[in-house]
């Protein structure tokens, strides 16, 4: 099973651009919540708690309130870690398996 951020892309030959179906990550009482610090980027976090900062997105999925377009995090704001990581990982093969 592969973790990929793009796990769940799509692209027909009708396609000019590929899209991005994310899987969603609901609140559970594992998950972790932290108050953002002065220069925390989401790939410096996800390095920190799954130790591997490619999951980067997972915190960004979780957290609409940071938007889209950047890695920086703006300090102050309380974010939501979803885990375990292996709680991530269902959820990523649920979205396979639906495909």
């Amino acid at each position: 099973m592969s973790i990929d951020r793009y796990i769940a892309t799509k692209k027909t030959d009708s396609d000019k651009y590929k899209s991005t179906k994310y899987p969603k990550f609901p609140k559970k009482a594992t998950d972790l919540y932290i108050i953002s610090r002065e220069l925390d980027r989401l790939d410096q976090l996800s390095n920190e708690f799954y130790k591997d900062p490619r999951y980067w997105w997972i915190i960004a999925e979780a957290n609409p309130i940071l938007g889209k377009g950047t890695l920086l995090v703006p300090p102050g704001i309380q974010l939501r870690i979803p885990y375990p990581l292996v709680g991530v990982t269902k959820a990523l093969k649920d979205v396979e398996d639906n495909r």
